[in-house]
């Protein structure tokens, strides 16, 4: 039987990714996989080999990978891909990495890129962090969009949070210069955990000012998960760091 949490050619569940806690590695997201349909699963089977990216722990070609040289932006955790095929379609001058280990998210969006005739878009499924670390050349992404991450708002998981000084440094390595970095959560406390972090990170200037917000940018759609949470009452936070000199 065909492994639905799998991507083509693996032999096993993708790891979740970590960051690092002191000497110990925690998970920084709960894998809930949820129901996996036949189309999803046919899209895996069938596009995979068009969009995907197998994770192979060394450094990638993605002039290669896309057939041309292009500033790259990255994603991580794309959920369903909302932000991702809105920005593939509107932004067709750049080559977009999406990174997600929600095996229903993947297949939904390999349809939509399928259905779109999108060229300029590849997708790993597999841990963001290991990704970066060994398959993203440094000073390499012209942009790096974490929108919505897991905000593990009971005080006991704070820890697992993605965004920490050690995860916030590797990105900084990661963009070039001049680069930019653009989150957005809709829980207030872990907007003050990014600002926290990434104010105090060398390499990132906040563009709104220390402890600064902006609208919500054009580039990013307003997503059925963000419309949800609004609806609960949830404020919504856009930050935008640009990777600098230092």
């Amino acid at each position: 039987m065909t492994d639905p949490f799998s991507s083509p050619g693996s032999k096993a569940p993708p790891k979740p990714f970590t960051v690092e806690d002191g000497h110990r590695r925690v998970r920084s997201f709960v894998l809930r996989q949820g129901r996996f349909t036949p189309a999803q699963q046919r899209a895996f089977d069938a596009l995979w080999p068009r969009f995907g990216l197998d994770y192979a722990g060394t450094p990638l070609d993605f002039d290669a990978a896309f057939g041309r040289s292009a500033p790259r932006i990255l994603e991580i955790g794309f959920g369903n891909g909302e932000a991702l095929r809105f920005s593939a379609a509107n932004d067709p001058g750049r080559d977009h990495i999406g990174i997600e280990v929600h095996a229903p998210g993947v297949g939904r969006l390999l349809n939509a890129l399928a259905e779109d005739g999108s060229d300029n878009v590849r997708l790993y499924h597999h841990d963001a962090v290991e990704v970066l670390e060994n398959e993203v050349a440094d000073a390499s992404l012209d942009e790096v969009r974490i929108y919505f991450p897991d905000p593990w708002h009971k005080k006991r998981h704070t820890k697992r949070r993605l965004v920490n000084p050690a995860f916030a440094a590797l990105l900084v390595r990661k963009l070039a210069p001049d680069g930019r970095l653009h989150l957005a959560t809709d829980w207030q406390d872990y907007a003050e955990q990014m600002w926290d972090v990434l104010d105090a990170t060398r390499g990132l200037e906040n563009r709104a000012g220390p402890r600064g917000h902006v609208p919500r940018p054009g580039w990013r759609p307003q997503t059925h998960f963000e419309s949800r949470g609004q609806r609960l009452g949830h404020g919504v936070w856009d930050l935008l760091y640009d990777r600098t000199g230092d």
